[in-house]
């Protein structure tokens, strides 16, 4: 990141940054690519891009846009979303009885249906891709856009064995994460068609996304690509050992189908101890999980934990949840 040679992003002379758009661009087999600070401001842009003041966006029950993002979408793009299907997927059935038609006095016009690939809240479940050809099928045949948050695309391609380029091509816009699996301190980027992303530019300079000698973060992201994607099985094979660790014991209900990549979500029945307890007790002994509702927890495994500190931590765990 110190060596980066750097130049002004803003007028597109960061030379770091226009080979980290290209690579990705190419990776995802769209047109262009364009680097933004965060993941929530990637999917910011893209709804400005795809969407108007007062449409309706069809998402996964439980979707990062809607719980994740401070209002954002309702704040800067005007949308509303509709949130359909089971534990963050749905069918191309559910979806088209879910559309809402234009130009109706009272209901909002459906125009953009929305997935998360990997779902964060679904566990990191991986998306059939089947489906996501129909859905986006359904979709272009109704008129819609398609958009692809895929902050964790990278683990969704590694889990399935799918190309980036191929989970990527039903859909208009993609997001990908740098700081998700690659072990970067920042930054994602927005993919698609040329004229969709010089809206994307514009979009991203009224969010304040605009920057100047960013190649520092590329670099990072840069490097990632090189170093960390190959190892991303490292991640989900860790997960599976604290989701078998955590498995069975008393108090805790954890279905393993869920946990395909790097994301174990677990639910503290009663008896248990809630999750705002559970996380500070195991924070105390130096294991940082997450409580994603009153008796939810997520542990994320990634490129900062050893196999044999994930064995250690599911150990903790297991422990407080014994005691308790």
């Amino acid at each position: 990141m110190a060596s980066a040679p750097v130049g002004d992003d803003q007028f597109g002379e960061d030379p770091t940054t226009n080979a980290l758009q290209q690579r990705v661009a190419s990776l995802l087999g769209k047109d262009a690519a364009l680097w933004l600070p965060s993941g929530t401001m990637s999917n910011q842009v893209a709804l400005l891009v795809l969407t108007n003041r007062g449409d309706d966006v069809i998402v996964g029950r439980g979707s990062h846009a809607v719980w994740s993002e401070a209002g954002a979408s309702a704040a800067n793009a005007g949308v509303q979303f509709t949130e359909i299907g089971v534990g963050g997927t749905f069918t191309a059935d559910e979806f088209t009885a879910a559309l809402k038609p234009h130009g109706h006095m009272i209901m909002p016009g459906t125009t953009l249906v929305e997935i998360e690939n990997t779902h964060n809240r679904g566990g990191g479940l991986v998306w059939n891709q089947d489906e996501v050809v129909r859905i986006c099928g359904a979709a272009r045949e109704a008129g819609l856009a398609s958009f692809l948050d895929g902050a964790r695309l990278w683990n969704a391609s590694t889990a399935s064995g799918l190309s980036l380029a191929e989970l990527a091509s039903p859909f208009d816009l993609v997001s990908v994460a740098l700081s998700k699996g690659l072990g970067a301190p920042g930054g994602s980027l927005l993919a698609g068609p040329a004229p969709l992303m010089t809206r994307a530019l514009r979009a991203r300079r009224m969010l304040g996304g605009a920057m100047r000698q960013n190649g520092i973060f590329s670099a990072a992201g840069l490097y990632g690509l090189d170093h960390h994607l190959a190892r991303l099985g490292d991640d989900h094979a860790n997960a599976r050992r604290i989701a078998r660790r955590l498995h069975g014991v008393r108090g805790v209900r954890l279905d393993l189908g869920t946990v395909q990549t790097n994301i174990v979500i677990f639910h503290l029945e009663a008896g248990a101890p809630d999750a705002a307890t559970l996380v500070a007790r195991a924070r105390e002994r130096g294991v940082l999980v997450i409580a994603f509702g009153p008796r939810t927890v997520r542990a994320v495994t990634h490129y900062d934990v050893t196999t044999t500190q994930c064995d250690e931590a599911a150990a903790i765990l297991v422990e407080l949840l014994e005691a308790a």
